[in-house]
């Protein structure tokens, strides 16, 4: 997530205190615009992996989107391998380039892209032949979209910053060079494209398996997350289920609502919520569930 998508700035808790922590000390790894993004997550997710004695072998993020997570943990070597699942298949074809295919060559068609208007317009009109193609249309929709949404419907950036319009987050040099350090450890990751709740199932009863997850926000009758995703559809009480006897460790993060809070304590959760700046930089708070959340406290 770039910077300034939920402001400059993040909350993390220190001392019993909400404590501000700059998003721009955090490597910002992800080529995705995305909303709902989790660099403001990363001191966070390096507290809880810190906290295992023994570094997991697998970190599963099922609900991949931007990565940022997964990114983070494979570039700082927080578990062995990552595995990232994401069910669109346009974010899926950014994803699998990446890590599986040509990402030299999507990084070179993104230096050498003239972006006008008439040049945006004309590359997401013409039919993708190819997943490089997809994956090259994918990330200019991103980057050219108003908050980076690519569900239908979505417009292009309008003013952006300082007037820029639809180039105020195209930024090809920064985003080559993000997909070329991708690429460097790559070999630590595994992308699939399916549905999370097919593909999580058979590691729940591995101890050395942990799993980030961040579903789309439509739990408790939010509509938010049917804005702004395409597959934004999922059984929020189904994937709670999968985890009440899982061996693997996890960790959820929702949007706050009472609603979530009591799915989670009647599963036996833990909840808690943790402060963050929204991007209108209001001071929010997302909702975190575990079966242990010890490791919070200092």
């Amino acid at each position: 997530m770039p910077q300034g998508l939920f402001g400059d700035d993040v909350f993390i808790e220190k001392n019993g205190e909400s404590k501000i922590v700059n998003v721009a000390s955090v490597p910002q790894r992800s080529p995705f615009r995305y909303p709902g993004g989790k660099t403001w997550f990363v001191p966070t997710l390096r507290k809880w992996l810190q906290s295992k004695r023994i570094q997991p072998k697998l970190l599963i993020e099922p609900f991949a989107g931007g990565g940022i997570v997964g990114l983070t943990t494979a570039f700082e070597k927080r578990a062995d391998k990552v595995l990232l699942v994401e069910r669109d298949p346009y974010v899926a074809s950014v994803w699998t380039v990446l890590i599986h295919g040509n990402f030299e060559k999507l990084a070179s068609r993104i230096l050498k892209f003239e972006l006008n208007i008439h040049n945006v317009q004309e590359a997401l009109s013409s039919p993708a032949t190819s997943i490089d193609d997809k994956a090259f249309q994918t990330i200019l929709r991103n980057r050219v979209s108003h908050g980076g949404i690519m569900a239908p419907g979505s417009g292009f950036i309008k003013n952006g910053e300082n007037g820029k319009g639809i180039s105020s987050r195209w930024y090809p040099e920064t985003l080559a060079r993000r997909i070329r350090d991708i690429g460097m450890v790559r070999e630590k990751i595994k992308f699939v494209e399916g549905d999370a709740l097919e593909l999580i199932s058979p590691y729940l009863d591995d101890p050395q398996t942990v799993f980030f997850v961040d579903p789309p926000y439509t739990a408790a009758g939010k509509k938010a997350g049917r804005r702004l995703y395409a597959h934004s559809g999922l059984d929020h009480e189904r994937l709670l289920d999968m985890f009440v006897n899982a061996r693997s460790d996890f960790l959820f993060t929702y949007d706050n609502s009472d609603d979530l809070i009591d799915m989670a304590k009647s599963r036996s959760f833990e909840a808690k919520l943790i402060p963050m700046k929204s991007t209108h930089h209001a001071k929010m708070s997302e909702l975190i569930v575990s079966k242990n959340l010890d490791w919070l406290t200092p």
